[in-house]
């Protein structure tokens, strides 16, 4: 992405002027517009606050999955890394599956100085192992990922593999643990024709091992660590005996709470624990939750839990996960460099910003939002974390609304921020669980804390944004292809933990009276186009390389 020249950094629209107040952008995490059916648990809450916002101000539906944010397909869902990236940068890029499908395409993965130390560690008479998620949901990761890579291992001469399977019921339907087991098998018997010792050696659900982030339970790592790396996990014979033994435990159990396993041979002894001279590969393309893990491998001063042993090896990432870390050093698929972001122009502009969020979902707002950077951009960006609650998010749906509304009221109140930004998480992180009951409460709890900024934005003339960055809350239960909700043999709805196709809401409360209307002639208009309004509402002329602007600000 070319950066902007210092001839047309950020300039005043004439006659223009920012409101009196701050502009106050709210992220309501995965609250997207569903059918307004039983199973739309949005449309279920009692939204007092944001249906006045609807009758009184101008607002807009918004997309928010596929290609519109950079995905490969529209059949492809948004997410929170996604969302806030486009939400950030004002225009589409590719997005990581794309990226990584890009890439295999052409084959430039195999000519990395990457792909070449895992080769060359396995030529040293090292096993190469994978680690992540087992899924198809392009979200994380997908499986075909996983099968070209065992191919080309395969071809490149690699003779011992070992994968650690993490098990998904988020991104795709819940309990179809096995149906990806079972495609996986059928990889792994195509490379053992051809003389390739390769086996599943272990794993569990992503909430139970490995894929924690931003250090809310490390001890979701720690489960990681035994289970692949020692071996010391639950003993099982086969993934799907582990599976069964956990359902048994807890009948429906979703696929993400699966226990950690280790796959055991006739003796009991691990068939595949990482030792020195392996490789490690993690074929996760996105970073957030496997950042934790890649720690684990490389921080020599690591301190997080006791690792027991760290194995001398060779660790490759899919992608580079975190730019400012530079971790891990090696990887397969360059990221999109995403310059000129939002608020790195407002920086520059020497615009005081301020950004919060609990911690689920504090790096969204932080440093997906500034293009996948660790860093402030200089000293008037100012960012609070406020820290989740560590237990099941369903238990306590209201997570940490009214501490961020507080948050962000007293940023309004203090007066130094011209542009506020703040997520709200319990839409995507109650709606993951499926507990309907819990995910209304969420919402419910989501317009409190809507009606108390509102008021203090309303009270200094500001500007109040509110979107969102996909759907989750919006659409709750499995659906046929003609979409049709799907039950059960007892007739129980299938609930749905994955995130919605739907488009998300747009609402624009300026308090200061300036006149503000919707544009009408961007009717397939996304999440890219929300940066450059952002511009205008504060009296700003967007980049003429952002997505326009969906406002007319007089």
């Amino acid at each position: 992405m070319s950066d902007l020249s210092s001839s047309n950094r950020l300039r005043r629209r004439p006659g223009a002027s920012p409101p009196c107040g701050p502009l106050v952008l709210l992220i309501l995490d995965g609250v997207g517009i569903g059918r307004g059916d039983a199973y739309d648990a949005v449309a279920a809450a009692h939204t007092p606050n944001l249906d006045r916002l609807h009758r009184e101000f101008p607002h807009r539906e918004l997309r928010a999955h596929g290609v519109a944010v950079g995905l490969p397909s529209d059949g492809d869902m948004g997410n929170s890394e996604v969302g806030h990236n486009i939400l950030g940068a004002g225009r589409i890029f590719d997005q990581g599956a794309k990226r990584v499908d890009s890439a295999l395409s052409v084959g430039e993965l195999w000519q990395t100085p990457a792909w070449k130390e895992v080769v060359g560690a396995a030529a040293r008479g090292g096993t190469v192992h994978f680690i992540g998620l087992l899924s198809d949901g392009n979200v994380h990761s997908n499986i075909d990922h996983l099968v070209a890579l065992l191919s080309r291992a395969t071809k490149d001469g690699v003779r011992r593999v070992r994968i650690h399977v993490l098990f998904d019921g988020r991104d795709v339907p819940d309990r179809t643990a096995e149906t990806y087991v079972a495609r996986l098998d059928q990889a792994i018997e195509t490379v053992r024709t051809a003389g390739v010792d390769c086996a599943i050696a272990s794993g569990g659900g992503r909430m139970t091992t490995t894929m924690d982030r931003y250090g809310a339970d490390w001890s979701m790592v720690e489960r990681g660590w035994k289970a692949h790396v020692l071996g010391q996990a639950t003993p099982a014979r086969t993934p799907g005996e582990a599976i069964e033994r956990s359902r048994a435990r807890k009948p429906g159990l979703s696929d993400q709470l699966i226990d950690s396993f280790t796959i055991v041979d006739d003796e009991g002894a691990p068939v595949g624990p990482v030792e020195d001279g392996d490789a490690v590969l993690v074929f996760n393309f996105r970073g957030d939750r496997v950042i934790e893990i890649c720690q684990a491998f490389t921080d020599p001063d690591f301190t997080a839990f006791d690792r027991q042993r760290v194995p001398q090896l060779t660790f490759v990432g899919m992608t580079l996960y975190d730019g400012d870390l530079r971790l891990p050093d090696l990887y397969l698929v360059h990221p999109e460099k995403v310059a000129d972001t939002v608020s790195q122009l407002l920086a520059e502009a020497e615009v005081p910003q301020f950004a919060c969020a609990e911690t689920q979902k504090f790096g969204h707002v932080t440093y997906f939002w500034n293009g996948n950077r660790s860093q402030r951009f200089g000293p008037l960006e100012t960012y609070v974390e406020i820290p989740s609650d560590d237990v099941p998010f369903d238990e306590r749906p209201w997570m940490k609304s009214a501490e961020t509304a507080d948050t962000v009221i007293t940023a309004i109140e203090g007066g130094d921020f011209p542009f506020i930004r703040a997520n709200f998480a319990g839409g995507d992180m109650v709606g993951h669980t499926a507990n309907f009951a819990s995910t209304v409460l969420a919402v419910e709890a989501i317009d409190l804390a809507i009606g108390r900024i509102d008021a203090a934005v309303r009270e200094r003339s500001g500007c109040l944004v509110i979107t969102a960055d996909h759907g989750n809350a919006d659409d709750k239960v499995e659906r046929s292809k003609a979409g049709e909700p799907l039950v059960d043999q007892a007739g129980e709805p299938i609930w749905r933990t994955a995130h919605s196709l739907n488009p998300v809401d747009f609402v624009v409360a300026d308090h200061d009276a300036r006149g503000i209307t919707m544009r009408d002639d961007l009717p397939a208009a996304g999440l890219a186009n929300v940066a450059a309004t952002i511009l205008n509402l504060l009296g700003f002329e967007a980049p003429a390389f952002y997505e326009p602007s969906l406002v007319h600000v007089p």
